[in-house]
C-alpha cells in the first residue's frame, strides 16, 4: 500500500483546479468543501507515510508541490474574486517564489538536496490556510463575524508570510555561506 499516499496526493492536485473553478464561479460552499477535502488528503497522505513507513521519493517530492499549488491557486483565485486584497495574494505567491529560487540556487551551488521546511514557513502556511477558510467560510455562509475575522487575518497573514519569507531568506544565505565539500 505504499502508493496510497501518493495516490492521495495526486487526488489534492486534481481537487485543485475544482477548488479555484467553485471560487471564481462564486461556488463558495462547493469550494469550503474542496479545500476542507484537499486539507483531509494532505493530514491522511502524511499520517499514511509516517504511520506505516509507506514514504517514496516520488511522495516526497510531489506533497509540497501539491501543498504550494493549492495555496497559491487558493490564493490567486480569492484575489480575483475579491474576497482577500491583490497584495495579499502577491505577498503569498512572492514569498512561494522566493522559496523556489532559493532552492534552485542551493540545486547549483551547493550539495544540499533536501530542503526541509522552516517553523515559520508551516505556521505562515497554517495561517494562510486558516484565512483562506475563513474567507471562502465567510462568503459561503454570509456571516459577518467570520468577515471581519478574514479581514483582520488578512494583516497577520501578511505578516507571517513577510516574516517567514526572511526566514528562508537567512537559512539561504547561511547554506550558501557554508564551505562546500567535494
Amino acid at each position: 500500500m505504499p502508493l496510497l499516499p501518493n495516490l492521495l496526493t495526486l487526488s489534492r492536485l486534481l481537487i485543485t483546479p475544482l477548488v479555484a473553478l467553485s471560487i471564481l464561479g462564486g461556488a463558495y460552499g462547493h469550494a469550503l468543501g474542496w479545500l476542507i477535502a484537499a486539507g483531509i488528503t494532505d493530514g491522511l497522505d502524511g499520517w499514511l507515510a509516517r504511520r506505516f513507513g509507506w514514504s517514496t521519493r516520488f511522495g516526497t517530492l510531489l506533497d509540497p508541490v501539491a501543498d504550494k499549488l493549492l495555496l497559491v491557486t487558493v490564493y490567486v483565485s480569492m484575489g480575483i474574486a475579491g474576497l482577500v486584497p491583490k497584495w495579499l495574494v502577491a505577498l503569498v505567491v512572492g514569498r512561494d517564489v522566493l522559496i523556489l529560487a532559493f532552492a534552485g540556487v542551493a540545486l547549483l551551488l551547493t550539495a544540499q538536496r533536501s530542503f526541509a521546511p522552516s517553523t515559520w514557513g508551516k505556521l505562515s502556511t497554517l495561517i494562510q490556510i486558516f484565512t483562506g477558510l475563513l474567507a471562502i467560510g465567510s462568503r459561503a455562509s454570509g456571516a459577518a463575524v467570520l468577515a471581519s475575522s478574514a479581514h483582520a487575518m488578512v494583516f497577520v497573514t501578511a505578516a507571517a508570510t513577510v516574516w517567514s519569507g526572511i526566514d528562508y531568506g537567512l537559512r539561504a544565505a547561511r547554506l550558501l555561506r557554508k564551505p562546500q565539500v567535494d
